[in-house]
């Protein structure tokens, strides 16, 4: 998605989505702002759900380089396990 942020209204601003193109109509000076979306989600972000169970907490494990959620962290081993 292509956004134009004009500052003067007394131009005219055309974006051509296929050719990604602007065309600025001249009347006084104008600033045109153009931004393209970026990739969607992070990148390299890798997460585990295969063992979820109820109260599931996510954590980040170090050894698999993944986010992971599973019975290891639940709300009950920090609440009863946890040291407060």
């Amino acid at each position: 998605m292509t956004s134009v942020t004009i500052s003067e209204t007394k131009n005219t601003v055309t974006v051509n989505e296929t050719t990604n193109t602007v065309t600025v109509t001249q009347g006084d000076a104008t600033t045109v702002t153009i931004a393209t979306e970026g990739p969607q989600g992070p990148v390299g972000f890798q997460f585990d759900e295969t063992n979820k169970v109820n109260n599931s907490i996510i954590y980040y494990d170090l050894s698999s380089a993944t986010f992971k959620a599973d019975a290891t962290t639940t709300k009950l081993t920090l609440v009863d396990g946890g040291n407060f």
